[in-house]
């Protein structure tokens, strides 16, 4: 998008070149100047820094999410109570579900989206505030070091079920606001605004409040009471100085032609996504995105937790996000070209195998951790490099799925219904990597084993020798789960050790299964990729044509996708 400095040299000479009067009379053509970004986003500049300001906030309490199991696996939570947790990271993948709500009921006077934005926001300030005196004794945290804590993560989990929730709605208003408060012809820009400001407020609640709290800087009670705040102030902001054009129709130019926003009432887009469910294909493409993601699921959701585990510092493992933000940039811009065409998918099926293989070498990464450790503390450099290359390739294979199914959803979606379209499948593919993660987090535990390993006993007087006796009939029984157990084997002179690690098992049995899986999904989206686009229009023009679509898809051939084996 922008220019290097040798274009603008060259451009600027080109211009003077052109600009000399000629000594011929044949016309002199001159050259068209090339758009640029800035030209394009006359008078809506600070509309773009709007939504992107809007994007990043959405992304602090998306952020703050992600920051929380590192904390608790640093607090010795079971991966049980972690697979509880995860259910907050639902509503923000199930928003489908209220979206037409939001579309649909407003204030005229005050604003179709503000109607919503302004009271969202203004809960989330609230909640964060509310949170801030709270969360520290939530986390297992306390003033008084006597005092055992354990984290309550029933509670965590539902404060930031409401987090989501509420960011899901915000970003429900911010991507229909963007609609009108652009000027047609920069639609475009608002794609780029939430994917960059969401990532942007990622990294602030992620990457930057845990290296804060790991080095003593800040706290989350106090990094949630200054982005309260924060809401609160820009809210007010936004409801007073920030109008809103009321209007369904906006004029790319003046002269020119209206283009109509979409309206859909509440019933009209529950009926629509009736109609998809209901749709031939969509059985088939359900059970395809909802079960892709288990093979890597053991892999993707634990390996972070089990190198904090094996000793890695919390903030390390945020930190390692940093380097994969230009790899996710860069790999996309290259990868796109490949995904455009009638087959964008056949990206994906490459892609499948390379991922698999990487959560096997992310699991070989976990094992090898130990022996790593430099005895005055902490790990060399090159392990770091390791850790960086092996997450940079898994991510190269993730993106490449990633941008080929987005591709492949927008080539199926029915123009008529583009964005109820869109988002039901979206919703479908991020169940199915959200499911997956909750399972595997529960069952690690069901087959990971320990037990508190006490020293051995020095001879000792009668006395001592009866209290040691005592205290290591009570570490017999203690097997390490939870922080309290972790505590006391840790308090009495133990350590905890892992008789059998269920990590190392589970990856390579979800490996396995997505192995075989890939059998029936390389043959399956290999048919669905070769289904007519027209086949999967859920907009009818005549009845006519709804009696041939539904003859087209014989009842053989709706069933040979589960026959593939």
């Amino acid at each position: 998008m922008e220019k290097t400095e040798e274009k603008l040299t060259n451009e600027s000479i080109a211009i003077e070149k052109d600009s000399v009067p000629s000594n011929n009379n044949e016309p002199v053509e001159t050259k068209q100047e090339k758009p640029s970004m800035l030209k394009d986003l006359d008078g809506d500049k600070m509309h773009v820094l709007i939504l992107f300001f809007l994007y990043i906030l959405q992304g602090i309490p998306l952020g703050l999410k992600a920051s929380i199991p590192l904390i608790l696996t640093n607090r010795d939570v079971p991966y049980k109570e972690q697979a509880t947790y995860s259910i907050s990271s639902y509503p923000f993948s199930m928003k489908i579900l209220w979206a037409p709500i939001v579309d649909s009921l407003f204030i005229a006077r005050f604003g179709r989206r503000k109607s919503w934005l302004v009271p969202v926001q203004y809960l989330i300030g609230i909640v964060m505030l509310i949170s801030s005196q709270y969360v520290t004794r939530l986390i297992g945290d306390s003033d008084d070091p006597e005092e055992n804590l354990v984290p309550d993560v029933a509670s965590l989990t539902a404060m930031f079920f409401v987090f989501n929730f509420l960011a899901a709605t915000q970003d429900v208003a911010v991507d229909g606001w963007a609609l009108t408060m652009l000027k047609p012809r920069n639609v475009g820009y608002a794609s780029t605004c939430n994917s960059v400001g969401q990532t942007t407020g990622w990294c602030l609640g992620y990457i930057l409040y845990t290296t804060l709290d790991s080095y003593g800087v800040v706290t989350l009670s106090q990094f949630l009471l200054f982005w309260g705040i924060v809401f609160l102030i820009t809210t007010t902001g936004i409801a007073i100085f920030m109008k809103e054009k009321n209007t369904h129709a906006v004029a790319p130019e003046s002269g020119a032609e209206v283009i109509q926003e979409p309206d859909l009432g509440i019933i009209e887009t529950y009926k629509i996504l009736w109609k998809i469910i209901r749709h031939p294909l969509i059985p088939v493409t359900a059970l395809f995105l909802l079960t892709f993601g288990f093979g890597f699921s053991a892999a993707e959701d634990i390996t972070n937790l089990k190198l904090i585990e094996k000793g890695v510092p919390k903030e390390k493992i945020a930190m390692l996000a940093i380097p994969m933000i230009p790899v996710k940039i860069g790999f996309t811009l290259f990868i796109t070209r490949f995904t455009v065409g009638p087959r964008p998918m056949n990206v994906w099926l490459v892609s499948f195998p390379f991922r698999l293989f990487f959560c096997l070498a992310m699991t070989l990464l976990v094992y090898v951790t130990p022996m790593m450790i430099l005895e005055e503390g902490g790990f060399p450099t090159y392990y770091y490099v390791i850790i960086i290359a092996i997450f940079a390739l898994h991510r190269v294979a993730l993106y490449a799925m990633f941008v080929a199914i987005m591709a492949f959803f927008a080539r199926i979606s029915d123009p008529a219904i583009g964005g109820t379209y869109m988002t039901f499948l979206n919703t479908l593919t991020n169940l199915g990597n959200m499911w997956p993660a909750s399972f595997v987090l529960w069952f690690v535990d069901v087959i990971t084993y320990k037990d508190c390993i006490a020293k051995p006993i020095e001879e000792s007087s009668p006395l001592v020798f009866n209290q040691n006796s005592t205290l290591l009939s009570s570490l017999e029984d203690n097997q390490c789960y939870g922080t309290l157990e972790s505590k006391a084997c840790k308090e009495g002179g133990g350590s905890c050790s892992t008789l059998t690690e269920g990590y190392y098992s589970l990856s390579i049995a979800c490996v396995i299964i997505g192995s075989l899986w890939f059998v029936w999904g390389w043959r399956t989206m290999r048919r669905l990729q070769r289904v007519e686009v027209a086949e999967w229009r859920v907009v009818k023009k005549d009845e006519t044509e709804l009696k041939g679509d539904k003859d087209a898809i014989k009842e053989d051939e709706k069933f040979n996708f589960f026959y593939c084996f």
